[in-house]
C-alpha cells in the first residue's frame, strides 16, 4: 500500500512567517492595483520566496496493513458452573472463532477468568480484560467481547475507566426465567458467652416467591433445635444458646424449591466461638493446711476467676472460748452458697474438708444434686479421708470415684502417669511440657483408695491410684488422694506440673471440648485440614468426611501419640465440612460460605448495559429458547457511534498499518528554487527599468 501526500515544513517560526506572508499579500495587492507592468513578476518573486520558506515537499509512504485485535474474555467463575452456562459459553466461543475466520484482518485474543481466593472478591472480569489489553496497542483494538453470566463485581462506573476506544459486546449465559432461593445472613455474631444467648438475623431471598411462607430449620452442632416460617424478605431473629466453649456451629437450612437454580445456597452456617465469662469457683477448705494457700493463690492469680473461699477455722469438737464474732467480721452465708446459689458456680473444690458435722447433710445433698445436674466437683483429701470423718462417709459417697481402705501411705514417692493417663487429655502431655521431658518432685503422703468408678490417671506410692476422674450423670468429679500437691507449687525437689495439671483438670471438669476423652476435632489452615481424634481406646475407625456439596469419602487416621490420632486433608470447597467416626461427629466451616461470587446467582443482562451502550456495543442473551444458543451477524465498520443492530453486531475497522518505506521530494529548496527566484527578480527589474527609458 502506497500513500502520496504534500507536506509543509516551515523553515522559520510560524509566528514570524504568518505576519510576513500577510504583509507580502498586502504588498502584492497594492502592486496589482497600481497596474505596474513589472508588478506581476514581483508578485511571482514574493510567492517563490514564500514557498521556499514553507519548504513544501512530496512525501511517498509505503505501508503494510496490520491486523486488528478483538479481545474475548471468557468467564469460567464458579457461578458459570451452574446449569448449562459453561456449555453455552463454549458453544458461543467456538462459533465466534468460526465467524472471525471471515475477517482476516482481525485476530482474536482470548483470556479465561477463573474464580480466585475462594470467590471472596467475586468475578473480577475487567481486571482480566485490562491484563489482556496491556499487550494490544490501543489503535489496533477492534472490539471487546465478554462471554459471561453477568455476575461481575468490578464493572467500571464510567466509560473513562474502561480506557478503550472500541465497542464492547457482552453475551450472557443462562436464561431469563431462572429461579433461586437462598438464605442471607444479615447479622451473625462471631463470639458468645457460654450460658448466654446470641441472636442471628437472617432472611430468605426467593426470586420466584414473595408471599408464601418458607421454613427455616435451625441446627446446633448437628441437632435441630427450632424452626421458623417467615415470608421471603422478612428478617428473622434466631435465638441460640451458647452451651460450651469453642466453636458452636449453627446451621440454617430452607427446603429446595422446584426448578431451583442450585440448592447450594439454601444453607447458611454460623460459627460462634464460645468463651466463658468469669469462672465462679467455690473453694471449701477444712482446717488450715499448707496446701490451702496454694489453691487460693492459683485461683486468685487468674483474673477470669471469681473465687468464693470458705475456710473452717474452728471445728465444733474443738474447745475454744473465743466468741464467733471475734473470729470473723461477718457471718459466712453458707445457707445461700449451698442452697439457692450453688448452681451459679462453675466449679466446687473441697480441700481437706472432713468435718461433715459443720455442714448439714442437706448441703451435701445439694452438692450431689449440683453434680448430677452437670456441675464440676474436685475433692483434694488428706489422712482424714481414710477415717469415718471423711467426706466419703456422707451423702457424697455415691459420686466419689474411690473408696478409702482405711490406710494412709507415709513414704516418699514420685507421682507418675498411669496406663490410662497416658491416653487421657488431662495428663497425656504432662511428661513433655514445652516438648521437654519432665522430672517430678517427691510427695510423702497418700490415702490408699479402691476404685469404684472412673479412671485413675495418676499413680502414687506403690502404683496406687492418686488422681481419679469420673463422670456422674451429667456432671464430673475428680478425686486427688493426697494433700501434698502444694509441694510442686513451691518447687520442692524440682517441683512438678502443678499449674498445668490444675488448669487442665479444671477445664476437663467444666467440659472443655478439647479435653474430651472421646472426641474428634478439625482445624483448617488455608486449604489444609488437620483431623484430630482423641480416644481412650487402642485403635480407631476411619473418619467419614462429607463435603459442602454432599460428596463423602473416608480417610484413615495415623497414631501420633497414645490416645491421639491424626490425618491431614486437602480441600477444594468452601462451606461446612462434616467429620464422623465411632458415633462422634464434628463440623468445620472453611472460609465464608456466602461470598460475592455466590451471593446472587441469577444471570443478568442489566449489569453491563450502561458500560456497553457507552462504547456503542450491546448486551444480549445467548439462549433463544429450547436450549439452543444464537449469535447475531458479525460485521466490520469504520469508526462509528454505534456498532450494533437488531440482528447484528460490528467490530471497529482500525485501518491499522505499519510504515516500511518513506521517500520525500522537496519542491522549494536547492539551486533550482534559487534560480527561479533570481529570474523573477531580474525580469521585474528589467521590465521596470525598460519602461522608464521609453517614457523619457
Amino acid at each position: 500500500m502506497t500513500n502520496t501526500s504534500l507536506i509543509i515544513s516551515p523553515l522559520v517560526s510560524i509566528y514570524f512567517l504568518i505576519p510576513l506572508l500577510f504583509i507580502s499579500f498586502i504588498y502584492c495587492i497594492y502592486l496589482i492595483l497600481r497596474q505596474n507592468k513589472g508588478c506581476y513578476f514581483r508578485v511571482l518573486a514574493i510567492l517563490v520566496l514564500a514557498g521556499a520558506l514553507l519548504d513544501p515537499a512530496i512525501e511517498d509512504e509505503k505501508r503494510q496493513s496490520q491486523k486488528s485485535y478483538v479481545s474475548i474474555v471468557v468467564d469460567r467463575s464458579d457461578s458459570q458452573k451452574l446449569g448449562r452456562r459453561l456449555s453455552q459459553t463454549d458453544e458461543a466461543l467456538d462459533l465466534l472463532k468460526k465467524r472471525l475466520i471471515d475477517f482476516p484482518s482481525i485476530e482474536p485474543k482470548i483470556i479465561d477468568f477463573y474464580t480466585t481466593d475462594g470467590g471472596l472478591s467475586g468475578t473480577r472480569l475487567f481486571d482480566s480484560l485490562r491484563t489482556l489489553l496491556k499487550d494490544i496497542p490501543s489503535d489496533r483494538l477492534s472490539g471487546v467481547i465478554l462471554l459471561t453470566d453477568g455476575i461481575i463485581q468490578d464493572i467500571p462506573k464510567h466509560i473513562e475507566q474502561l480506557e478503550i476506544a472500541a465497542p464492547l459486546h457482552a453475551f450472557v449465559t443462562g436464561n431469563a426465567d431462572e429461579h433461586d432461593r437462598r438464605i442471607e445472613l444479615v447479622e451473625s455474631p462471631r463470639f458468645g458467652i457460654v450460658g448466654k444467648q446470641q441472636i442471628i438475623r437472617a432472611r430468605i431471598i426467593d426470586t420466584g416467591n414473595d408471599k408464601d411462607r418458607v421454613k427455616i430449620s435451625v441446627k446446633k452442632d448437628g441437632q435441630e433445635i427450632q424452626s421458623y416460617s417467615p415470608v421471603p424478605g422478612d428478617i428473622v431473629n434466631i435465638k441460640v444458646n451458647i452451651d460450651h466453649a469453642g466453636a458452636n456451629i449453627i446451621e440454617l437450612e430452607t427446603p429446595v424449591a422446584s426448578n431451583e437454580l442450585t440448592p447450594n445456597n439454601n444453607k447458611a452456617f454460623v460459627s460462634i466461638e464460645g468463651a466463658r465469662d468469669q469462672l465462679k469457683v467455690l473453694l471449701v477448705s477444712g482446717e488450715p493446711n499448707p496446701g490451702e494457700r496454694s489453691w487460693r493463690n492459683l485461683l486468685r492469680s487468674d483474673p477470669n476467676v471469681e473465687l468464693v473461699h470458705f475456710t473452717i477455722l474452728r471445728p465444733p469438737e474443738k474447745v475454744d472460748p473465743t466468741p464467733a464474732s471475734e473470729l470473723s467480721l461477718i457471718a459466712f452465708p453458707t445457707a445461700d452458697l449451698f442452697g439457692p446459689k450453688i448452681n451459679e458456680f462453675d466449679l466446687i473444690i473441697f480441700d481437706r474438708y472432713f468435718n461433715q458435722t459443720f455442714l448439714p447433710s442437706t448441703y451435701f445433698e445439694n452438692v450431689k444434686k449440683y453434680i448430677n445436674n452437670g456441675g464440676a466437683f474436685l475433692a483434694v483429701v488428706g489422712p482424714d479421708y481414710a477415717t469415718t470423718k471423711g467426706i466419703f462417709y456422707s451423702p457424697l459417697e455415691t459420686i466419689l470415684p474411690a473408696k478409702p481402705t482405711g490406710a494412709v501411705v507415709e513414704q516418699a514417692f514420685r507421682p507418675s502417669i498411669s496406663k490410662l493417663g497416658e491416653r487421657h487429655p488431662v495428663t497425656r502431655d504432662l511428661n513433655h511440657i514445652n516438648n521437654l521431658p519432665q522430672t517430678w518432685g517427691h510427695w510423702f503422703r497418700q490415702v490408699e483408695g479402691q476404685i469404684v468408678a472412673g479412671s485413675p490417671i495418676l499413680n502414687g506410692a506403690n502404683d496406687l491410684p492418686l488422681l481419679v476422674v469420673s463422670r456422674q450423670e451429667k456432671g464430673r468429679v475428680a478425686l486427688l488422694l493426697s494433700d501434698q500437691i502444694w509441694l510442686w507449687s513451691r518447687g520442692f525437689d524440682g517441683g512438678g506440673p502443678y499449674t498445668e495439671l490444675s488448669r487442665k483438670l479444671a477445664h476437663w471438669l467444666m467440659k472443655e471440648p478439647e479435653l474430651e476423652e472421646e472426641a474428634i476435632t478439625a482445624r483448617a489452615d488455608g486449604n489444609q485440614v488437620l483431623i484430630i481424634r482423641q480416644t481412650m481406646q487402642e485403635s480407631v475407625s476411619p473418619v467419614t468426611i462429607t463435603s459442602p456439596s454432599g460428596a463423602t469419602r473416608t480417610v484413615e487416621l495415623s497414631g501420633k501419640a497414645p490416645g491421639l490420632w491424626q490425618a491431614h486433608l486437602s480441600i477444594d470447597e468452601l462451606g461446612l465440612w462434616r467429620f464422623t467416626t465411632d458415633k462422634l461427629s464434628t463440623s468445620l466451616q472453611v472460609g465464608s460460605q456466602i461470598t460475592k461470587e455466590t451471593e446472587d446467582l441469577i444471570s443478568s443482562t442489566e449489569t453491563l448495559q450502561s458500560i456497553a451502550l457507552a462504547t456503542g456495543g450491546s448486551v444480549r442473551r445467548l439462549e433463544k429458547g429450547k436450549g439452543e444458543i444464537e449469535l447475531p451477524r458479525l460485521l466490520q465498520l469504520p469508526p462509528s457511534k454505534t456498532y450494533q443492530g437488531l440482528d447484528w453486531i460490528a467490530l471497529k475497522d482500525t485501518h491499522s498499518s505499519e510504515l516500511i518505506g518513506l521517500k520525500v521530494f522537496p519542491l522549494a529548496i536547492g539551486f533550482g528554487a534559487m534560480c527561479i527566484l533570481m529570474l523573477f527578480i531580474l525580469i521585474a527589474w528589467f521590465s521596470e527599468g525598460y519602461v522608464r527609458k521609453i517614457r523619457k
